[in-house]
């Protein structure tokens, strides 16, 4: 398939795997093709639950809880995601492990773990921002090889297989150019929970503004991952990403060109190869890469 330059092109959603992987571009892994299917067929069916509870549609949210802090909010609509991705699991895979953002954790026996945000972008979900996904991966020995990231506000799949590309809607995606300088780079973040993190970041964010052409913040890792994939952003970073945040969107960016990096303080940088050390040389100056507030 060939690469697509429009990020804004219109396609429509695939309606298969083999679709929104590219198997046509010549796989000949039956691991990955069965973890491709299953990745989707569980994405697909957590996406119901997501359209089905979203606000405008009529339904009620209930169980309405916080975790971390009073700003970090789960609801039954997560917990329901989460259960129709596990059926499909249990039914396809019942032997691989898994570790999903609202507790579904497993040991499995095949060297395959599932990594699952139901919902990432919940307060974006509560609060009727279209910016949410569901975000599911699968590692083999500790490596994601297959992600995929289905945004249900825009009908759009992202997806990725280790060595094989990725994906939008079934198109190829590819990162943007090099910009000429970090100055014309424009960089997506994100913030966490607790307000005295909440106000390192901010101050990070303060020094890295005027060194860039703009900062996105729009709630969720997976998407911000998948869209740097997909050109159109040329970089993000943010601190503080659990894996079931990280794995499916990485992997999306990375196969479509991206270089992407988690430091040990827990920061994580993605960005188009000619613009990581830049960019990284801001954040360290930035002190992104410091230790955050103790809490």
């Amino acid at each position: 398939m060939a690469a697509t330059s429009d990020p804004t092109r219109t396609d429509p959603p695939p309606e298969n795997a083999e679709t929104a992987f590219g198997f046509d571009t010549g796989w000949r892994d039956p691991l990955l093709e069965e973890l491709a299917r299953t990745a989707y067929e569980a994405a697909t069916a957590a996406s119901e639950v997501l359209r089905a509870g979203a606000p405008g549609s009529g339904a009620a949210v209930t169980g309405l809880s916080t975790k971390i802090s009073e700003t970090d909010m789960v609801s039954d609509v997560d917990r329901s995601s989460e259960a129709a991705v596990n059926r499909v699991l249990l039914l396809r895979r019942p032997d691989d492990g898994l570790l999903a953002e609202e507790g579904s954790s497993r040991a499995g026996t095949t060297g395959v773990r599932w990594v699952v945000d139901p919902l990432d972008g919940t307060t974006n979900f509560l609060f009727g921002i279209p910016q949410y996904a569901v975000s599911i991966a699968a590692e083999v020995d500790g490596e994601p090889v297959v992600g995929l990231v289905l945004d249900p506000c825009r009908s759009e799949i992202w997806a990725a297989a280790r060595g094989h590309g990725a994906f939008r809607n079934g198109s190829r995606c590819q990162v943007r150019p090099d910009p000429t300088s970090a100055s014309e780079a424009l960089v997506a973040t994100g913030f966490a929970y607790k307000a005295a993190w909440r106000a390192w970041q901010g101050a990070v964010a303060a020094r890295m503004l005027p060194q860039v052409r703009d900062l996105r913040r729009f709630g969720s890792a997976a998407l911000d991952l998948s869209w740097v994939g997909g050109a159109r952003f040329d970089g993000y970073y943010e601190w503080g990403l659990n894996p079931w945040d990280l794995r499916a969107g990485e992997l999306v960016a990375r196969e479509a060109g991206a270089e992407v990096r988690s430091y040990p303080n827990g920061t994580t940088v993605a960005a188009t190869s000619g613009l990581f050390g830049p960019l990284c040389d801001l954040l360290g100056a930035a002190g992104a890469f410091d230790a955050p507030p103790a809490m």
